[in-house]
Order: C-alpha cells, then sequence, then structure tokens
C-alpha cells in the first residue's frame, strides 16, 4: 500500500516506516463509535489515503476498540500495516493485571494479540512508567516478547527524559532491545514537556516520536468557541479542566487569524504545525466519522514556513 500524497516517515533512526499521519482508537472506537460498519468505512478511507500505522490500547473502552479496529483492519493486508497495542492500565480488579510487571506485560499481549486478531504487533508501548516495577524486569520482558515474534519493537508512552534514559541504560549494559519510540502528548497547548524534556532525549537515541491529542481534545479546532456542550470536553472533566479556559480561548481564536490567511480550518493548521515539528515520525488522528477524518486529513496540503511557524508559536508561548 502506498499513496504518494501521504510523506512516510522513518520512526527515528530504525527502518520501520509511517505515514506522517496515522490513526488512534483513544476515546472513539469502541467507544463512542461502537457501529462496526462506521469503523470499517473510517478506516477504508484511512488506508486509502495513505495511513498505514493503527494506535490502539488493550484500556481503550476496556479492549473493545482492539476488538473492533482489529476486526476492520483484517480487510487489508497484515504486511501493509503498522498496528501497535500498548500496556500499563487496569485491566481488572486482579491486583497482578495493572503495570510494567512481567506477569502482566506476558498475559496482556497475549490477550492483544487475541482481540485484533493477529500474530505479532509491529510496536508494543509501555502505557505509563511504573514506579512499581523494576525497569529492568520491563525490558527483559520487552526483549524476550521481541525474541519470541510477539512484537517487533517496543516504546514508551508519555515518559521521561529520566525515564527513558533509565531504560536506555539498562539496554546498553545487558545488550537487550532498546525502546524505539515515544508516544507523548503534543499539541499547541502541551508544548513545554515535550519541547525541553521528551524531544531532545529521544532524539539523543534516535527513537521517533509518534504524538498524541494534537487537537487538544477538539479545543483547537474552534468548536468551543462558544462554550463546552457537546464532543470530548462535555464528557471527561479531566480534559475540560486541563484545556477549556479563558487564556486558551483567546488564543484558539487568534489562531484563526493566521488560519484565514492560509484558507484552511484551524484544525488543519493545528495537525500541519505539530507534524512539522522536528523528531515528530507521526501525529496520531482520532476521528469519529469520514468526514471528521476527510477534515483532519486535509491538512497535507498545509505548509508550515518558518515565519507561520514562529507567529503560531508567539501565541502558544509557555
Amino acid at each position: 500500500m502506498f499513496n504518494p500524497n501521504m510523506p512516510y516517515r522513518s520512526v527515528g533512526r530504525c527502518g520501520l516506516k509511517i505515514g506522517t499521519y496515522s490513526l488512534g482508537g483513544w476515546t472513539t472506537f469502541g467507544g463512542t463509535v461502537k457501529d462496526f460498519t462506521s469503523v470499517r468505512s473510517i478506516l477504508r478511507l484511512a488506508y486509502e489515503a495513505g495511513i498505514n500505522f493503527f494506535d490502539i490500547a488493550d484500556i481503550y473502552a476496556k479492549g473493545e476498540s482492539e476488538r473492533i479496529m482489529g476486526g476492520a483492519l483484517k480487510d487489508f493486508p497484515r504486511h501493509e500495516l503498522v498496528i501497535s497495542s500498548k500496556v500499563f492500565w487496569p485491566m481488572s480488579e486482579d491486583i497482578n493485571d495493572k503495570g510494567l510487571s512481567r506477569k502482566h506485560i506476558l498475559e496482556s499481549v497475549n490477550k492483544s494479540l487475541q482481540r485484533i486478531g493477529t500474530d505479532y504487533l509491529d510496536i508494543y508501548f509501555c502505557h505509563r512508567y511504573d514506579p512499581e516495577t523494576p525497569v529492568e524486569e520491563t525490558v527483559r520482558i520487552m526483549d524476550d516478547l521481541i525474541h519470541h515474534g510477539k512484537i517487533l519493537y517496543w516504546g514508551t508512552s508519555e515518559w521521561t527524559a529520566e525515564q527513558i534514559q533509565e531504560a536506555m541504560d539498562i539496554c546498553d549494559k545487558g545488550g537487550y532491545y532498546k525502546p524505539q519510540v515515544e508516544q507523548p502528548q503534543y499539541n499547541l497547548l502541551v508544548r513545554d514537556k515535550f519541547e525541553t524534556n521528551v524531544q531532545p532525549k529521544a532524539q539523543q537515541h534516535g527513537m521517533g516520536l509518534v504524538t498524541w491529542s494534537p487537537l487538544a481534545s477538539g479545543m483547537l479546532t474552534g468548536k468551543y468557541d462558544k462554550g463546552v456542550s457537546e464532543g470530548r470536553l462535555s464528557r471527561i472533566d479531566w480534559l475540560k479542566d486541563t484545556f477549556y479556559t479563558e487564556k486558551n480561548s483567546q488564543r484558539v481564536w487568534e489562531l484563526k487569524g493566521i488560519a484565514d490567511k492560509l484558507e484552511c480550518s484551524r484544525t488543519q493548521l493545528a495537525l500541519a504545525w505539530t507534524a512539522a515539528q522536528p523528531g515528530v515520525s507521526s501525529v496520531i488522528l482520532g476521528a469519529t466519522s469520514i468526514e471528521q477524518l476527510q477534515e483532519n486529513l486535509g491538512a497535507l496540503k498545509v505548509e508550515i514556513t518558518p515565519e507561520i511557524d514562529k507567529d503560531i508559536k508567539k501565541i502558544f508561548a509557555y
């Protein structure tokens, strides 16, 4: 599968290549979008647009995202897809059904493979850092999973530079497979940790960066210009508390001026900006409809010049 309109990038220094934009299942597939026909149509559009990386996690809708996306992904040749899942969050009340212990990771990867319906994962993420498990224990089971062919690469998500360095040191000392990719939150409203901590460390070690929540759960699209009555912020309180502030609303409105000059939407401008930042391998999109995904993919036509980048960063300074 190849689409000339979709630029493909290497995941850090490794040989894997993924589209500049990818598609994830957080809060959408298996959650707000439960109809298989709808999920299948959205994934078909993504695939035909050149998206080859599909990001899932066991915790998304407690396994339903893996099941419904896995069912839809069966429409496409497996070797053309890059499929990821994640492990960390509790999947039941069982004391060992959480974290990054050897037991939980081994049992979780087998369950994820079964739900998705695949023999292997291209990328398996540690969904958070686990302070209750020695990092060496986590590193060694990830290394084992690669040797056993259950996963091809492993990565981290929302780890700090210090935590990534700890894993790298253990890998160097023991000769284990290193994490090849970090998945951080990154958007115009959440820049500090990524730009000052995570991105420099990832580039130092040749790690790819696949970023999530590029639209700040819709805040950057302008859909909340007149208040929060629908959408993700209306359903998830912590997201509303994080993003829906008077300051952010003003900055998002100022972004409209730049978007209007470029004859694109704020959605497309925010996505294009994120994809243009150093070290970013792919920007993970979230879509609940064909129309929403089409709107997002319009970002491919937006060019972020140094001048535009400077103007945008001035609005969203931290």
